[in-house]
Protein backbone atom coordinates (compact mmCIF):
# COMPACT_ATOMS: atom_id res chain seq x y z
CA UNK A 1 0.00 0.00 0.00
CA UNK A 2 1.27 3.46 -0.84
CA UNK A 3 2.24 6.09 1.71
CA UNK A 4 -0.71 8.25 0.65
CA UNK A 5 -3.14 5.35 1.11
CA UNK A 6 -1.72 4.47 4.53
CA UNK A 7 -2.20 8.03 5.78
CA UNK A 8 -5.73 8.12 4.35
CA UNK A 9 -6.68 4.92 6.20
CA UNK A 10 -4.90 5.54 9.51
CA UNK A 11 -6.82 6.08 12.75
CA UNK A 12 -6.14 8.95 15.15
CA UNK A 13 -3.32 7.20 17.00
CA UNK A 14 -1.70 6.15 13.72
CA UNK A 15 -1.91 9.68 12.33
CA UNK A 16 -0.45 11.20 15.49
CA UNK A 17 2.35 8.63 15.55
CA UNK A 18 3.08 9.19 11.86
CA UNK A 19 3.43 12.95 12.26
CA UNK A 20 5.35 12.61 15.52
CA UNK A 21 7.76 10.09 14.01
CA UNK A 22 8.51 12.40 11.09
CA UNK A 23 9.19 15.24 13.53
CA UNK A 24 11.22 13.02 15.87
CA UNK A 25 13.59 12.03 13.09
CA UNK A 26 14.23 15.71 12.37
CA UNK A 27 15.03 16.76 15.97
CA UNK A 28 18.78 17.09 15.14
CA UNK A 29 17.85 20.12 13.01
CA UNK A 30 16.17 21.80 15.98
CA UNK A 31 19.09 21.52 18.38
CA UNK A 32 17.14 19.30 20.77
CA UNK A 33 18.32 16.19 22.56
CA UNK A 34 17.05 12.76 21.59
CA UNK A 35 14.54 12.59 24.44
CA UNK A 36 12.75 15.90 23.92
CA UNK A 37 9.72 14.32 22.22
CA UNK A 38 9.61 11.14 24.31
CA UNK A 39 6.76 12.48 26.53
CA UNK A 40 4.59 12.83 23.42
CA UNK A 41 5.21 9.21 22.54
CA UNK A 42 4.21 8.30 26.09
CA UNK A 43 0.95 10.23 25.77
CA UNK A 44 0.08 8.18 22.68
CA UNK A 45 0.68 4.99 24.62
CA UNK A 46 -1.37 6.23 27.59
CA UNK A 47 -4.45 7.44 25.78
CA UNK A 48 -3.81 8.70 22.29
CA UNK A 49 -3.50 12.25 21.02
CA UNK A 50 -6.96 13.22 22.24
CA UNK A 51 -5.98 13.22 25.91
CA UNK A 52 -5.00 16.30 27.93
CA UNK A 53 -1.46 14.97 28.25
CA UNK A 54 -0.83 15.40 24.52
CA UNK A 55 -1.58 19.13 24.53
CA UNK A 56 0.42 19.77 27.70
CA UNK A 57 3.44 17.83 26.51
CA UNK A 58 3.25 19.41 23.07
CA UNK A 59 3.34 22.87 24.65
CA UNK A 60 6.37 21.87 26.72
CA UNK A 61 8.22 20.53 23.67
CA UNK A 62 7.53 23.76 21.79
CA UNK A 63 8.86 25.81 24.68
CA UNK A 64 12.01 23.69 24.95
CA UNK A 65 12.70 23.95 21.23
CA UNK A 66 11.44 27.55 20.85
CA UNK A 67 8.93 26.59 18.15
CA UNK A 68 5.75 28.32 19.30
CA UNK A 69 4.96 30.47 16.27
CA UNK A 70 4.67 28.88 12.79
CA UNK A 71 4.62 32.33 11.17
CA UNK A 72 8.08 33.13 12.53
CA UNK A 73 9.83 31.29 9.71
CA UNK A 74 10.63 33.59 6.81
CA UNK A 75 12.87 31.25 4.86
CA UNK A 76 12.22 31.76 1.12
CA UNK A 77 9.75 29.26 -0.25
CA UNK A 78 8.43 28.38 3.23
CA UNK A 79 6.92 31.55 4.60
CA UNK A 80 3.82 33.46 3.49
CA UNK A 81 3.82 35.39 0.22
CA UNK A 82 4.86 39.06 0.45
CA UNK A 83 2.02 41.51 0.92
CA UNK A 84 0.98 43.42 -2.20
CA UNK A 85 2.91 46.67 -2.52
CA UNK A 86 5.51 45.59 0.03
CA UNK A 87 8.34 46.10 -2.46
CA UNK A 88 9.49 42.46 -2.15
CA UNK A 89 10.12 41.72 -5.80
CA UNK A 90 11.43 38.60 -7.49
CA UNK A 91 14.98 39.93 -7.57
CA UNK A 92 15.05 40.49 -3.81
CA UNK A 93 13.54 37.05 -3.22
CA UNK A 94 16.13 35.39 -5.44
CA UNK A 95 18.97 37.18 -3.66
CA UNK A 96 17.62 36.17 -0.26
CA UNK A 97 17.08 32.55 -1.25
CA UNK A 98 20.60 32.31 -2.60
CA UNK A 99 21.93 33.30 0.82
CA UNK A 100 19.91 30.65 2.67
CA UNK A 101 21.49 27.24 3.09
CA UNK A 102 19.76 23.91 2.63
CA UNK A 103 20.27 23.32 6.34
CA UNK A 104 18.37 26.53 7.13
CA UNK A 105 15.48 25.49 4.90
CA UNK A 106 15.43 22.03 6.44
CA UNK A 107 15.43 23.45 9.97
CA UNK A 108 12.57 25.81 9.10
CA UNK A 109 10.51 22.87 7.83
CA UNK A 110 11.20 20.95 11.03
CA UNK A 111 10.21 23.93 13.19
CA UNK A 112 7.00 24.28 11.26
CA UNK A 113 6.13 20.62 11.82
CA UNK A 114 6.28 21.15 15.57
CA UNK A 115 4.67 24.59 15.52
CA UNK A 116 1.64 23.40 13.55
CA UNK A 117 0.95 20.20 15.49
CA UNK A 118 -2.69 20.27 16.68
CA UNK A 119 -2.85 20.85 20.42
CA UNK A 120 -6.48 19.78 20.69
CA UNK A 121 -6.59 17.37 17.79
CA UNK A 122 -9.42 15.68 15.98
CA UNK A 123 -9.05 13.10 13.22
CA UNK A 124 -9.22 15.71 10.44
CA UNK A 125 -6.61 17.94 12.11
CA UNK A 126 -4.31 15.00 12.71
CA UNK A 127 -4.70 13.78 9.13
CA UNK A 128 -3.78 17.18 7.74
CA UNK A 129 -0.81 17.40 10.10
CA UNK A 130 0.41 13.87 9.35
CA UNK A 131 0.16 14.55 5.62
CA UNK A 132 2.08 17.84 5.99
CA UNK A 133 4.72 16.20 8.18
CA UNK A 134 5.20 13.41 5.65
CA UNK A 135 5.81 15.91 2.85
CA UNK A 136 8.04 18.11 5.01
CA UNK A 137 10.18 15.22 6.23
CA UNK A 138 10.70 13.99 2.68
CA UNK A 139 11.64 17.52 1.59
CA UNK A 140 14.08 17.84 4.50
CA UNK A 141 15.82 14.63 3.51
CA UNK A 142 15.81 15.74 -0.14
CA UNK A 143 17.53 18.99 0.82
CA UNK A 144 20.23 17.11 2.72
CA UNK A 145 20.61 14.17 0.34
CA UNK A 146 23.80 13.65 -1.59
CA UNK A 147 21.84 13.02 -4.78
CA UNK A 148 21.35 16.11 -6.90
CA UNK A 149 18.00 15.08 -8.40
CA UNK A 150 15.09 12.83 -7.54
CA UNK A 151 14.88 10.51 -4.58
CA UNK A 152 18.39 9.74 -3.39
CA UNK A 153 19.24 7.16 -0.72
CA UNK A 154 18.37 9.46 2.17
CA UNK A 155 14.93 10.25 0.75
CA UNK A 156 14.22 6.62 -0.13
CA UNK A 157 15.11 5.51 3.39
CA UNK A 158 12.86 8.18 4.92
CA UNK A 159 9.96 7.05 2.72
CA UNK A 160 10.47 3.45 3.86
CA UNK A 161 10.45 4.54 7.50
CA UNK A 162 7.23 6.49 7.06
CA UNK A 163 5.56 3.45 5.52
CA UNK A 164 6.92 1.18 8.25
CA UNK A 165 5.53 3.39 11.05
CA UNK A 166 2.06 3.54 9.50
CA UNK A 167 2.01 -0.21 8.85
CA UNK A 168 3.06 -0.95 12.44
CA UNK A 169 0.28 1.20 13.87
CA UNK A 170 -2.29 -0.19 11.42
CA UNK A 171 -1.35 -3.76 12.23
CA UNK A 172 -0.72 -3.58 15.98
CA UNK A 173 -2.53 -0.51 17.28
CA UNK A 174 -0.97 0.75 20.52
CA UNK A 175 1.35 -2.26 20.43
CA UNK A 176 3.02 -0.79 17.36
CA UNK A 177 4.20 2.33 19.16
CA UNK A 178 7.40 0.86 20.57
CA UNK A 179 8.69 -0.57 17.27
CA UNK A 180 7.57 2.64 15.55
CA UNK A 181 9.69 4.61 18.01
CA UNK A 182 12.62 2.31 17.25
CA UNK A 183 12.20 3.00 13.53
CA UNK A 184 12.15 6.72 14.26
CA UNK A 185 15.20 6.51 16.52
CA UNK A 186 17.18 4.82 13.76
CA UNK A 187 16.21 7.54 11.31
CA UNK A 188 17.12 10.28 13.78
CA UNK A 189 20.60 8.80 14.20
CA UNK A 190 21.06 8.75 10.44
CA UNK A 191 19.99 12.38 10.08
CA UNK A 192 22.15 13.48 13.01
CA UNK A 193 25.15 11.87 11.31
CA UNK A 194 24.29 13.63 8.03
CA UNK A 195 23.96 17.01 9.76
CA UNK A 196 27.27 16.48 11.58
CA UNK A 197 29.04 15.46 8.38
CA UNK A 198 27.75 18.51 6.51
CA UNK A 199 28.86 20.77 9.37
CA UNK A 200 32.37 19.31 9.26
CA UNK A 201 32.46 19.85 5.51
CA UNK A 202 31.76 23.56 5.99
CA UNK A 203 34.46 24.02 8.64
Amino acid sequence: MSLVDLIARADERGLAASGLACLDRCVPLLGGDDEVLRPLWSSLADGGADGDAWGERLAKARAELDCADPSADTVPGLGPDPAPGSGSGAETEAETEAAVSDEDRAAALARRMLATAPGDPCASALRAWADACSAAALQIHRLLDVAADGDGPLVAAERRRQVAVLELLAGRGAGGLRPALEVSTEGRRVLRAVVSRRARGRS
